[in-house]
């Protein structure tokens, strides 16, 4: 029986890590959450704002999606720092994807985007209930820094009109920038002033004190200075009446064709969040020194997402900057993120009616100041000194991000990465093999410019695996490198031991090798086999072909068995 308990006890704290935690709860890590928490809600109130008017959304519903989520994921994510909220890029996908649906109907906007939040949640949900949290390994980094570098850029420019005191029309990227130039004589200079005196403010922050809550006091004093001075009365445009009180519960009614017409969107969305969000996870995780399940991660965001749709929010990921706060400020578990909660609660319930003050252009300032932190110029210019291809997949996922739009930029940014991926299995690495001074064994000729290939052979690596879209490369490589070898070797040692997969086409390669190598006199050798090579190799014999005595576990083995056979074919000297 308590075997059963104890069980039953594991299952649940699976699903709940929050009650593992709290199990093994030390009492003086509750001062340091408390004040974590009270940290991260500083931060989390004014970008929640500053967010929900970057999708297009009434103040409020910001707030609501920073409530009950983060109180669904700190039971269910298995993360102690990750906070999660409204997000920059999650907000700028969302109206890019749903604004031009809802034709500037508000109350059928917040269905579509209930509708989404629960519709990528469901799908999240079964994601990782199936184990398909294996996805996050599938966004290459270039593409992903591409992505978020296209993304901050659209913020930036969708944000230059509030701070200038313009109500742009456009919404595209480029076409908005055309208007903004166009209808620069308009601009509004309290607002501009305004927007750049909070800009300056958190910029002199970040420099002076970057773990205060700049966003927070930024607009406390934007938001004071428009309440002093009256400011609406000059045309600066204010949030508005922001309504008092806690989110309720609400479905939205679609049906079943509006599911539909969003279930792809849903899809683009669940790549987006859920990796950024993983990275944002895995980076405080080996910083703390913990694991993550990806799975578990997949579940927990999925019914985060699933309650913000039905609580009056919209869709919500990992936040880094609210987990940068917490780490910073020393918490220790999810009790953070329930903290949080009860804060912007409070703030919900109390404080609504001076939310009301705050001017838009200092939110612009806002988004536009997190959305510097999405650039991450260092990474570009990492990847252009590493790989030039990866640096051109990366400015080509920003470009279509910024000119085709966010969700065509996403297909555009997986489909990059699996074209990325096929490439490197079409034509993978290769190496010639040989004696590099200084060196034990047969390492890579490219080592030294003193190496040098053994006498009469070429030893080959092949560092892929030899599939049917790449067997005609290899098969051209090898024979390549044989005619062009002089004097042409004898033998042609094949390692085999990063060939980590063979299908029955790259089989019939290495069957046509063996005898187009022998009518140019040359001996198939291989080294380091794998098992499962018998599996194609042997319907084709290959191994009779080839021969047994030209099959050896280790390079070392292979020439040493070829030098003595050489030694004991060559003719005697006439002296002896």
């Amino acid at each position: 029986m308590r075997l059963q308990s104890a069980r039953k006890a594991d299952v649940l704290t699976d699903w709940i890590p929050l009650l593992r935690d709290l199990r093994h709860y030390h009492r003086e890590w509750l001062p340091r959450d408390v004040i974590a928490g009270l940290s991260v809600a500083a931060v989390q109130i004014p970008t929640a704002i500053a967010y929900a008017t970057l999708a297009g959304f009434p103040p409020e519903v910001g707030l609501y999606a920073s409530m009950l989520p983060v109180l669904v994921y700190a039971l269910f994510g298995s993360s102690r720092q990750l906070v999660i909220g409204p997000d920059a890029a999650t907000c700028a996908m969302i109206a890019a994807l749903l604004l031009p649906m809802a034709n500037g109907d508000l109350t059928y906007y917040l269905q579509l985007s209930a509708a989404l939040a629960i519709t990528a949640g469901l799908l999240m949900v079964i994601g990782g209930m199936t184990r398909m949290g294996f996805i996050v390994n599938f966004f290459a980094r270039p593409i992903l820094i591409g992505f978020l570098n296209g993304i901050a850029i659209s913020i930036i420019a969708g944000q230059l009109g509030k701070l200038l005191g313009i109500a742009v029309v456009s919404r595209d990227f480029g076409p908005s920038l055309l208007e903004l130039a166009r209808r620069l004589g308009e601009t509004h200079a309290i607002s501009l002033v305004l927007g750049m005196a909070t800009l300056a403010l958190l910029i002199l922050f970040k420099r002076l004190a970057p773990r205060a809550p700049s966003a927070l006091v930024a607009l406390l004093v934007a938001g004071l200075a428009a309440f002093l001075f009256a400011l609406d009365q000059q045309q600066v445009k204010l949030v508005g009446e922001v309504p008092a009180g806690l989110p309720g519960f609400a479905v939205p009614g679609l049906g079943y064709e509006g599911v539909q017409g969003i279930f792809m969107n849903a899809v683009g969305l669940v790549i987006v969040s859920f990796t950024s969000g993983m990275l944002t996870a895995r980076s405080f995780a080996t910083r703390n020194g913990y694991a993550i399940n990806a799975d578990q991660e997949m579940r927990a965001f999925g019914l985060a997402n699933i309650a913000s749709g039905l609580f009056g929010g919209f869709a919500v990921t990992g936040a880094d900057s609210r987990t940068a706060v917490n780490d910073a400020s020393g918490g220790k578990t999810q009790l953070v993120s329930v903290v949080a909660v009860l804060a912007t609660a409070g703030v919900a319930l109390f404080l609504a009616v001076p939310l009301g003050y705050l001017p838009i252009a200092a939110l612009a300032a806002v988004l536009i100041f997190s959305a510097w932190g999405l650039l991450d110029i260092d990474g570009i210019r990492g990847l252009r000194t590493i790989d030039r291809f990866e640096f051109a997949l990366s400015l080509l996922t920003m470009a279509g991000v910024l000119i085709i739009g966010v969700l065509p930029g996403v297909v555009l940014a997986i489909a990059l990465a699996l074209l990325q991926v096929l490439i490197k299995i079409y034509k993978p690495a290769e190496t010639l093999l040989g004696i590099v001074p200084g060196l034990a064994g047969y390492n890579d000729l490219s080592l030294s410019e003193d190496a040098r290939p053994v006498p009469g052979m070429i030893i080959y690596r092949f560092d892929g695996p030899l599939l049917f879209f790449n067997a005609d490369t290899f098969k051209a490589r090898v024979l390549s490198l044989v005619d062009g070898s002089t004097p042409r070797p004898r033998w042609f040692i094949l390692n085999a031991e990063s060939i980590n997969q063979l299908d029955s086409t790259g089989a019939h390669a290495i069957d046509d090798l063996i005898g187009e190598l022998r009518a140019r006199g040359v001996q198939l050798v291989v080294a380091r086999p794998k098992l499962y090579m018998r599996k194609y190799g042997k319907p084709l014999g290959l191994g009779e072909k080839i021969g047994v005595d030209n099959i050896f576990l280790s390079v070392h083995a292979a020439v040493e068995t070829i030098q003595q056979r050489e030694s004991l074919a060559a003719p005697e000297s006439p002296n002896r």
